[in-house]
C-alpha cells in the first residue's frame, strides 16, 4: 500500500485488491480556496468525512470514482470501507455537525481516517465499530478538530502500530490550525518524515508505535 498526503485530511491510496487490481481512493480532496494545490489524477473510490466544500472536491479527480458519503459498510472493487458516525466537535454537532471515520480494510491492513474529529475521545461503540487498528490518520491541529493534546489521547484508545497527523498548518494553508510541532511533543515519541509512505503487511510488528510526519504531494 502506497499513501501521499496533499494537505488537510486529504490522502491517496493505491492498494492492491484480493484479485490483484490496483485501486486508488482518495479521502477529502479540497478546493483551491484552502490554499494548497488539489488533489489530481485518477481515482476509483473517494471518501468524504463530511459535507463541508473543503473536504468534497471530487470534480478535482479524473475516472468515475465511487463516492462513500456517510456511515455504513461498502465492498467496493474488493476494497472494505466502514463508515462511523462521529461529531465534528465536541458538544454533539452543534456547532459543527457530524463526521464519519472511515475505515479501510486493504492488503491485510486495516487503515483508520479519522476525519474531521472533534469529540474528546471515541466512544465504546465507536472503539468497537472501528477495532484494531494499524494505520491512524488524525488530526492535530485544533480549531476545527481535535487539537494535539487531544490527539494523544484518542492515540492511547486505538493503539494503532502507525500514526500519520493530519489536518495541520503547512506552508500556504489559509485556514489557522496549529503547526504538528505541539502535538509531537504532547506524544514523545521519535518521528520519521517522508514524502510517500510505501507499508506491507509483513512491515508491521508487535512494538513501539512509529509517528510518520508527512509533506504535502
Amino acid at each position: 500500500m502506497k499513501i501521499s498526503w496533499y494537505g488537510q485530511s486529504c490522502f491517496k491510496f493505491s492498494i492492491k485488491s484480493n484479485g490483484g487490481n490496483k485501486i486508488v481512493v482518495f479521502t477529502d480532496p479540497f478546493t483551491k480556496k484552502v490554499g494548497l494545490n488539489p488533489p489530481r489524477g485518477n481515482a476509483d473510490i473517494v471518501t468524504i468525512s463530511h459535507g463541508h466544500a473543503e473536504h468534497g472536491n471530487v470534480k478535482s479527480l479524473s475516472g468515475n470514482p465511487f463516492c462513500v458519503e456517510g456511515p455504513g459498510e461498502y465492498d467496493v472493487r474488493g476494497i472494505f470501507i466502514k463508515g462511523i458516525h462521529s461529531f465534528h466537535d465536541d458538544k454533539k454537532g452543534k456547532e459543527r455537525g457530524t463526521n464519519t471515520i472511515y475505515v479501510l480494510d486493504g492488503e491485510e491492513m486495516k487503515v483508520c481516517h479519522l476525519g474531521d474529529f472533534g469529540q474528546s475521545e471515541l466512544a465504546n461503540d465507536q472503539l468497537n465499530q472501528i477495532g484494531d487498528v494499524d494505520v491512524l490518520m488524525i488530526p492535530v491541529g485544533g480549531t476545527y478538530t481535535i487539537n494535539g493534546s487531544e490527539a494523544v489521547k484518542i492515540i492511547n484508545q486505538l493503539e494503532p502500530q502507525i500514526v500519520i497527523p493530519m489536518h495541520f498548518k503547512v506552508s500556504k494553508l489559509k485556514t489557522k490550525l496549529n503547526t504538528v510541532d505541539k502535538f509531537l511533543e504532547e506524544i514523545g515519541t521519535e518521528k520519521e518524515v517522508k514524502e510517500e509512505v510505501s507499508i506491507q503487511r509483513k512491515d508491521l510488528t508487535e512494538g513501539d508505535m512509529k509517528v510518520i510526519v508527512m509533506k504535502p504531494a
